[in-house]
């Protein structure tokens, strides 16, 4: 079984699909209100020991670094954190799966899988909202169910919405089958 990884130090993301492309799981690590990089790391190792125990994980992927400085997007030390906590990540999956993660660039994935981003400025939805509607239709068979919550407060209170990890349960659902599309899977 492959698991594809969306890593962040705000949540991360997890995926499993077998080598036939067939969804099996996915869900996400809630880590916004764990402080300090060693904290999220124990979190995500006690989650990822959990997934070893359940599955037989014979592939890991994981959503590449993001690789250069945007104006406008995340900064230099945004970017450092989130590199180094990648790293840490990858080294978890090598220690308890005995698996070397490969690293899959979020572009390259979303090509490989036939995901077409329509860019905003060519009346697009937000990228995060594309990469859900196309993993939502992707799964149409499965009769899986997107985890919601209702709005407590504010104007749009009891208004129902996605979790905010949908977003990275489909990054990592669009890394794990760019992993089986490739072929990286060598088990």
């Amino acid at each position: 079984m492959i698991l594809g990884l969306d890593v962040s130090t705000s949540c991360t993301g997890w995926c499993i699909m077998d080598s036939e492309s067939k969804f099996i799981q996915m869900g996400y690590i809630e880590l916004s209100k764990t402080n300090t990089m060693f904290e999220k790391a124990n979190v995500v190792h006690i989650i990822l020991e959990k997934l070893r125990e359940e599955f037989d994980i014979t592939d890991v992927s994981i959503e590449e670094n993001l690789q250069a400085f945007r104006p406008g997007f995340s900064s230099a030390k945004t970017l450092m954190t989130l590199a180094r906590f990648n790293g840490v990540v990858s080294y978890l999956c090598e220690q308890i799966f005995g698996l070397e993660p490969k690293f899959v660039n979020v572009n390259v994935a979303r090509k490989k899988v036939g995901l077409k981003i329509i860019r905003r400025s060519k009346g697009g939805a937000p990228t995060k909202h594309q990469v859900l509607d196309w993993v939502t239709k992707q799964l149409k068979e499965t009769d899986y169910t997107w985890p919601v919550k209702a709005l407590k407060s504010g104007p749009r209170k009891g208004t129902v919405v996605f979790e905010s990890g949908c977003y990275d349960m489909a990054d990592a659902f669009v890394i794990a089958t760019a992993a089986i599309e490739q072929g990286e899977q060598l088990s």
